[in-house]
């Protein structure tokens, strides 16, 4: 059983989670309120919260296991991660954000068929459709992690820390909807920073240091500290190299980082944002790795290398820090699985339910109904989870990937392409959304493992492309384009 210590520590953690969630209660009484936080978010708080959301419980025990597993070689998952994140906020948020302010989107359907002009609701109903498949995959690797967490850190039945977890997630997101998981995200990523920066420093001092370290990992095995790894200069490792790296091109355009954007109070909470986004992606990553390296000279020959991060808090911090890793576990896994119900959640309500079948809802109406569809969602997801998927860093990048695949081409090419069309938007995001898919199940095996968010980005960049060239673009879309990138050149000018 843990100690009263760490159980302490726990509960007030607990507790400030309850307090966000009743404290975020007054804003979740509207629609925009409850899936966008009125739009009135600062930049510290979209930054923190946005690379929380996007790392979850696969940074501090998938990251670090593959730190663990092969060394210098899974720096190229944290350029990949710095790149995206830095390119995102760069390119992508700022005429995201006008272009949702003028259509006054709460989600990215909404932004996705007021840019194409669509009657039909098909790119709604298609997005759903993704967004509804992945984030169930996405939401039982989460919990699979909290099980872990639990198990690990509190010696708690497996079971039991699925349960435990699923109920503080559901109460502080269904009571104080998006305002509420951003602060909750905000906090997270603080705690998930500082704990990773501490985990690899005191890990490297107890490994004899960074050069001790480093003899220890040559000697063990020299794969550890050579960029390509096992691989060497060959195709294989250079399917790896563009598998790790790739896993950042999620950062242009998930739906669920998105949302940041369109939650933010104005573009100049954007611009401040950017550099804290990439320094704390930057420090998230970099931690996790050596720590990852630090725990392979400290605790060789571990069966599961995703239990490193864990076995380290315990063994090298007394008992209260013990304590605060367990927030830090928790908060990173919370962080990421409060963003995806409320992504779903607003999926099933506002872009189905009230957007298709029944736009004379009320606000108080729509909100009452979308705090019972994410509990319904998180519920749902339970049952994946207790079947106890193992590997957090594939099962979780396979969720990455699917909704990635299918949002980030057509997201990129309805920002920066006016001729981008209704149809060639369908046809890449089906596309790419089939290609992730068939390829983890039929090609994967037989190309070195490539990471399918390379080949399903490919597909629906290039169907979303060919299609739109071959069909006739929205009325006025050329001219909406030149206004929008007009006024974020010159916001002055607004």
């Amino acid at each position: 059983m843990p100690s009263y210590t760490i159980l302490t520590i726990f509960g007030i953690y607990l507790t400030l989670l309850i307090g966000i969630g009743l404290w975020g209660k007054r804003a979740s009484g509207s629609i925009s309120g409850y899936y966008a936080a009125g739009k009135k978010l600062p930049s510290w708080v979209i930054a923190f919260s946005a690379n929380a959301t996007g790392e979850s419980g696969w940074l501090l025990l998938g990251l670090t296991g593959m730190g663990y597993l092969v060394g210098i070689h899974a720096l190229w998952v944290v350029f990949g991660e710095v790149m995206g994140v830095a390119i995102g906020w760069a390119l992508v948020a700022r005429p995201f954000k006008e272009y949702t302010d003028r259509y006054d989107s709460i989600t990215v359907p909404d932004f996705l068929e007021s840019r194409f002009r669509d009657t039909s609701h098909l790119l709604r109903k298609v997005s759903v459709t993704i967004i509804l498949v992945m984030v169930v995959v996405y939401l039982a690797a989460q919990l699979v992690a909290t099980g872990k967490a639990f198990t690990t850190f509190l010696g708690f039945n497996y079971a039991t820390g699925v349960l435990v977890g699923a109920a503080i997630i559901l109460f502080y997101t269904t009571i104080g909807g998006f305002k509420a998981v951003a602060y909750a995200d905000f906090i997270h990523a603080l705690l998930m920073a500082s704990g990773l920066v501490t985990l690899a420093v005191v890990g490297i001092f107890a490994a004899g240091g960074w050069m001790p370290m480093m003899e220890k990992l040559r000697l063990e095995d020299p794969n550890l500290l050579l960029p390509l790894g096992s691989y060497g200069f060959s195709w294989a490792g250079i399917a790896s190299v563009l598998s790790f790296a790739g896993v950042g091109l999620a950062f242009l355009g998930v739906p669920q980082l998105l949302v940041r954007f369109i939650s933010a109070r104005d573009q100049e909470e954007i611009a401040t944002g950017s550099v804290m986004a990439v320094i704390c992606i930057a420090v998230f990553d970099l931690g996790a790795v050596f720590a990852g390296m630090a725990g392979r000279v400290i605790f060789p020959g571990l069966a599961d290398p995703e239990t490193v991060m864990p076995l380290m808090s315990k063994g090298l911090f007394p008992e209260v820090f013990t304590g605060l890793f367990v927030v830090i576990v928790l908060g990173a896994i919370m962080s990421t699985v409060d963003s995806l119900l409320i992504l779903a959640s607003s999926a099933v309500l506002r872009d189905i339910i009230q957007k298709v079948f029944n736009p004379s809802l009320t606000d108080r109406q729509l909100s009452g109904y979308g705090k019972l569809i994410t509990v319904l969602l998180g519920l749902g997801a339970i049952p994946f989870a207790l079947a106890e998927v193992r590997v957090i860093f594939w099962f979780v990048l396979f969720a990455w990937s699917g909704l990635a695949t299918a949002f980030v081409p057509v997201v990129l090419c309805a920002l920066f392409w006016p001729r981008t069309t209704l149809a060639g938007a369908l046809a890449g995001m089906i596309g790419g959304f089939l290609t992730t898919v068939i390829w983890v199940l039929a090609f994967k095996a037989h190309f070195f493992d490539l990471y399918e968010m390379i080949p399903g980005f490919f597909v629906g960049t290039a169907l979303t492309i060919i299609v739109s060239l071959r069909t006739k673009p929205p009325a006025g879309a050329r001219q909406e384009w030149l206004e929008v990138h007009q006024a974020v050149r010159h916001p002055a000018k607004q």
